[in-house]
């Protein structure tokens, strides 16, 4: 721990240790990380457990939990007696030791959400709209953190440790798709939109592409049973993805690694053309807008979307087929555990999707190519604003996660 600083609620240690930037070796330092990062995949741990695991020393590990829990980040659990010596004694996560907010900057909608240690939702804020403004989006973050922070006592909202943005990268470039007026996209080319929200923050901001992020919720907070290496798609208006490689979010030399959507796919004819042209729920949209079908509630009601009758059959259909190419294409330049899909829709339209995936990928030629499994992801329609909590969670007090994009 740098300096050795106890984090009691109000202290001055607290205030600096959650309310500064912090990079890879300033506020946690590999073991403390490790330790935390094994705690929160097994439940809880002994220390002998984690000695064993990490091959660190008993007093090393002592030291490194007594300082945790007394900076309340862990907390004792009940002792387990052997037959012999002295009972050993769980630790765990504290749901209060620290707090994250996410916010989702989609094209039909945005969310703001506030996890705790464990990743539980504590509050979350959704703002549906044609498309998206910074000046809106700005004006929602500030009244929306106002609104977060009053479901906590004071004492826990000194132990906010950043906001993450998940957002797609330039998005001026999707003024036709979105249908938004050319002008008011292009804002989105001059604003820088994480100075912005740093501005009303005494808390590190980061930001990362939204599908990535998703990718990042699904790993930490998903139930990957142990997947280290995965490609993931994220079907929101439009389709999106990430890597996952040897257990980090594997972001590229520009952060724009696993940019699914512009995967090159069979096309209508036979034509190649994007998966983003293909899986996306906007595509959907507007298949029904074409048959004078309101679509809305494929936005505001993705827990639910009624009986949108052939129309969704025929999505299905297509969104499978390019889903199949993109997985045995990235199947050839990676040896891939497991390919998961998820998305902004409800979770049966999700399990038919990937039924019809598995059935896709059976009738294309991948000899000389073992195939990963295909599997529904676990976190659901909140995976990208969960993914955006995830940023500070992860960059702050994990190991092997993917540097975002830090304001300041």
């Amino acid at each position: 721990m740098q300096g050795g600083a106890r984090r009691d609620s109000g202290s001055p240690a607290t205030a600096s240790r959650f309310h500064r930037g912090t990079n890879q070796s300033g506020m946690r330092d590999h073991n403390e990380r490790l330790v935390l990062s094994l705690v929160r995949q097994h439940g809880s741990l002994a220390k002998s457990d984690i000695a064993r695991m990490t091959g660190l020393s008993a007093q090393t590990v002592s030291v490194i939990m007594r300082e945790l829990e007394e900076e309340g980040l862990l907390l004792r659990q009940a002792p387990v007696r052997g037959r012999i010596g002295q009972p050993s004694i769980p630790m765990a996560l504290a749901p209060d030791g620290a707090f994250f907010i996410g916010l989702k900057i989609g094209r039909r909608s945005a969310e703001l959400v506030l996890i705790d240690f464990l990743g539980t939702v504590r509050s979350m804020l959704h703002r549906s709209y044609r498309y998206p403004t910074p000046r809106e989006t700005v004006a929602f973050v500030a009244s929306g953190i106002e609104e977060l922070r009053k479901a906590l006592a004071a004492g826990q909202n000194e132990r906010i440790s950043g906001l993450g943005i998940a957002m797609p990268f330039e998005l001026w470039n999707w003024v036709d798709t979105v249908g938004a007026p050319r002008e008011v996209m292009e804002e989105w080319r001059h604003h820088d939109i994480r100075g912005e929200i740093q501005a009303l923050c005494d808390f590190p901001v980061y930001l990362q592409n939204d599908a990535t992020s998703a990718c990042g919720a699904e790993m930490v907070f998903g139930q990957a049973g142990g997947l280290r290496d995965f490609i993931y798609f994220y079907i929101g208006a439009f389709a999106g993805g990430g890597v996952v490689l040897d257990g980090r979010l594997y972001g590229g030399r520009t952060g724009n690694a696993g940019a699914l959507g512009s995967m090159p796919v069979p096309g209508p004819g036979g034509k190649p053309t994007q998966l983003i042209d293909v899986a996306s729920i906007a595509v959907l949209e507007r298949t029904l807008a074409e048959r004078g079908i309101q679509a809305s509630h494929l936005w505001t009601s993705p827990q639910e979307w009624g009986d949108v009758g052939p129309d969704l059959d025929a999505w299905i259909g297509s969104a499978s087929e390019a889903l199949a190419y993109g997985i045995v294409a990235a199947s050839s330049v990676i040896d891939f555990e497991a390919a998961v899909i998820d998305g902004w829709m409800p979770g049966s339209v999700r399990r038919r999707l990937v039924d019809a995936v598995r059935q896709a990928i059976n009738r294309i030629d991948a000899e000389g190519l073992k195939l990963p499994s295909i599997r529904e992801g676990t976190v659901g329609i909140h995976a990208r604003a969960l993914g955006g909590a995830s940023l500070p969670l992860s960059e702050r007090f994990l190991v092997g996660a993917a540097s975002p994009e830090r304001a300041g």
